[in-house]
């Protein structure tokens, strides 16, 4: 190992061992919300345990915290609606690396939207900044879990299946999805809310 390839990985464990308390506390409210542990996200679970057997990263990308965002306990995300993704990642190579893209489960949604892609610099954490799991095909309750396939310009495709958690307790000051703007009504339907006879032939025919 070269003398930068060692810096490099002892500022990643550092990042890491960071990262831990967070993770616990993170872990702890998933498995009050779903009760199932999600092993991306349990305490002390991080990426590439190769005494677990577990796997959640590639070619140098790890993903130590992934969640989508709920609703509060007791109330559902309609179908037809969006929920906020919270995905946390580490860059642990040395060259910069990029996230363009994130694709779902087509039976559950219809697509994910990620605003702008989020660029993973060498040894640092980054997060999912405006990314929404779009198109909901059946209602969110919490508990659920959802099948991601976060794509790096650099590391490939790295899949993983994601938690949904209530919006409650530690969650509760996380920002939703954002509702969508209402259109603006159009002439049309501006005519079909007035009032019977009150159609545009009938109003000329008045005024002759």
């Amino acid at each position: 190992m070269t003398s930068s390839s060692r810096r490099r990985a002892i500022a990643v464990a550092a990042l890491l061992a960071a990262a831990i308390p967070a993770l616990a506390a993170c872990g702890a409210g998933f498995s009050a919300n779903t009760n199932t542990p999600y092993a991306p996200n349990e305490a002390g679970v991080l990426i590439q345990d190769s005494g677990s057997g577990k796997s959640y990263g590639k070619n140098g990308v790890m993903i130590p915290q992934a969640f989508i965002l709920g609703p509060e306990s007791g109330g559902q995300i309609a179908t037809g609606g969006s929920a906020a993704v919270y995905i946390t990642m580490l860059n642990s190579t040395g060259a910069p690396d990029t996230l363009t893209g994130i694709v779902a489960d087509q039976q559950l949604a219809t697509s994910v939207k990620v605003a702008s892609p989020v660029e993973l610099q060498p040894g640092t954490l980054a997060k999912t900044p405006g990314v929404t799991l779009d198109g909901i095909k059946k209602p969110l309750l919490g508990g659920e879990s959802v099948n991601l396939t976060l794509q790096f310009k650099n590391a490939g495709d790295i899949s993983l299946t994601v938690p949904v958690v209530a919006r409650s307790r530690e969650f509760a000051t996380l920002s939703p999805a954002p509702s969508p703007t209402p259109s603006a009504p159009s002439a049309s339907d501006l005519f079909a809310s007035m009032s019977p006879g009150a159609t545009p032939s009938a109003s000329a025919s008045a005024a002759q």
